[in-house]
């Protein structure tokens, strides 16, 4: 069992001076789990919407949920959207009886009248599998190659946390999906899915997909954000700076947890991923995704030019423009491309975030840092002088 007390205290945080919190991310990522340490799934403040006795209360939601008092816990919420007019005129009563502590599966922009029944109340915690800095340096490699997923990174064997996201997929396109009103078919969807592993850590481009699959570039592009609101791919957006070179405008894709994307190129053992063609798109996406988690920027992005400068990401935080390069190599350069991207896109710093062990200057504002200091967030990716 590995305890996630910093992220409870930030529940506990927030739930402090907001109305409600809204602690969202993809299903089996220990939501449930995390909720009933602060709510005992016996009591009547806790209500889980897959649970057939907690949808009949809430048949008449009004006269359920007006009586109740301190924390409540509503888990999947996104099964009854409708519940959500009723949350706002709870939210409002003063004085406030009742907190909420709303679990979903599902981003606000897929479940649009969340924002718009809710905005002002709700403050969001976005939550993923365990992270780096919860599992350890020991644990990386495992981590890398089963992703974060509870059930995955635990198992028992490599076997069984394969068995487990093979079993996951399938129930998630064919039973969760439709009960959220999603209706695309599931053999379509894991297709398209099954396809854009091979997209992990490129540039979209929805032409080739489409007719591949016999449809629509349109369609296509409807499965991608059907993906992406389910928090299983993360649409990398690029960032545009006014300069006279040519830049890339289509998003990168990346698989939010590796253990699904490995599943899906057919990869099943470390040995088997360190001699795979992906291997170091794997690694990148891996790295992405890890200092996204432990930085919290206020929007991330990457750069790159058609005459082939890039960056892989591009942080804002707090005001400052921070660049990170991911690379699997023992010894990372100085490139050209970190020169443009400093110079280009204004960055402060630039960290090159690699597997090794030590950390050394590249150059003026360009270090080479270990994968293990993401866990630190921005200041072990970017240490004061």
């Amino acid at each position: 069992m590995i305890k996630r007390q910093n992220l409870l205290r930030h529940v506990k945080t927030t739930l402090k001076r907001s109305r409600a919190v809204g602690l969202i991310g993809p299903r089996q990522c220990g939501k449930t789990t995390l909720a009933r340490q602060l709510v005992s799934v016996d009591s009547p403040n806790y209500l889980d919407l897959e649970d057939p006795s907690s949808l009949a209360r809430l048949d008449e939601p009004m006269t359920a949920l007006r009586g109740l008092k301190g924390l409540v816990v509503i888990d999947e919420v996104q099964r009854k959207p409708d519940l959500f007019p009723v949350l706002r005129v709870l939210m409002d009563r003063m004085p406030l009886p009742a907190r909420f502590l709303i679990l979903g599966s599902a981003s606000p922009e897929l479940l649009r009248q969340t924002s718009e029944s809710l905005a002002g109340r709700l403050e969001m915690i976005s939550m993923s599998g365990f992270s780096m800095s919860e599992v350890g340096y020991m644990g990386l490699a495992r981590h890398w190659l089963r992703g974060g997923f509870p059930p995955s990174y635990l198992a028992r064997t490599d076997a069984d946390s394969l068995a487990w996201r093979k079993n996951f997929i399938q129930t998630f396109l064919e039973r969760d999906l439709p009960q959220w009103g999603i209706g695309t078919p599931a053999a379509a969807l894991l297709r398209f899915w099954t396809m854009l592993a091979h997209y992990h850590g490129q540039t979209w481009n929805a032409a080739e997909p489409a007719r591949s699959l016999g449809v629509s570039e349109p369609t296509v592009r409807r499965y991608l954000d059907i993906l992406s609101g389910v928090f299983m791919v993360r649409q990398l957006s690029p960032w545009h700076a006014n300069l006279k070179k040519r830049q890339v405008k289509a998003p990168k894709i990346y698989f939010r947890d590796t253990g699904l994307l490995h599943h899906l190129l057919g990869i099943r053992s470390d040995k088997e991923l360190l001699g795979h063609p992906k291997c170091g798109l794997s690694w990148e996406g891996y790295a992405i995704e890890e200092t996204i988690k432990a930085t919290e920027p206020d929007e991330a992005y990457y750069w790159a030019t058609h005459s082939g400068a890039e960056i892989d990401l591009v942080l804002v935080k707090n005001g400052r423009m921070l660049g990170v390069e991911c690379k699997r190599m023992d010894a990372p350069r100085l490139t050209p491309s970190m020169r443009t991207a400093l110079e280009d896109v204004k960055l402060e710093q630039i960290a090159v975030v690699y597997p090794g062990t030590k950390q050394y200057s590249l150059g003026e504002r360009v270090a080479a840092v270990p994968l293990e200091t993401v866990a630190e967030g921005l200041k072990g990716l970017f240490p004061k002088k």
